[in-house]
């Protein structure tokens, strides 16, 4: 016998693969314009959130991707000028990654089109709902790390 809480976990689950499709499709629509894909994207919105810079396992940590995968996607940046590696006085073996002066730009101009975007997807949806929405998936992370 299946649990209707069992059945409207796995159609969430469903829900959240198809948002996370459509998210990944806008992002690379919006990223192109600046050159990028929504994997960059995501990366400079990482690095840009942490004014000290952050590892390359901070970064994988947060979008829940691979040390390797991420590592790859930061070397490219590098040799495009978006991201620089500094010194970790924490970490001997593992670099800072911060944006550079040409990433914050980027960064910037990204912004500017995901402002509108999220305003736009949002106009409907009261705070608490957003909040509620946050709390749950926050939870689930949580739970499954």
């Amino acid at each position: 016998m299946h649990s209707p809480k069992r059945k409207l976990f796995l159609d969430l689950v469903r829900a959240i693969f198809r948002v996370n499709g459509l998210l990944l499709a806008d992002g690379d629509r919006m990223a192109e314009r600046a050159g990028l894909t929504s994997a960059r994207w995501k990366v400079i919105g990482i690095v840009a959130l942490t004014s000290a810079g952050v590892t390359v396992p901070g970064i994988a940590r947060a979008l829940g991707q691979s040390r390797q995968a991420v590592q790859r996607i930061t070397d490219v940046m590098q040799i495009d000028g978006l991201v620089r590696y500094e010194i970790n006085p924490r970490h001997k073996r593992s670099s800072l990654v911060q944006l550079t002066d040409h990433g914050q730009q980027v960064y910037n101009e990204l912004r500017a089109v995901q402002d509108p975007w999220a305003i736009g997807h949002t106009e409907d949806t009261s705070v608490e709902e957003l909040e509620s929405a946050l709390r749950l998936m926050q939870r689930l992370i949580n739970r499954m790390e």
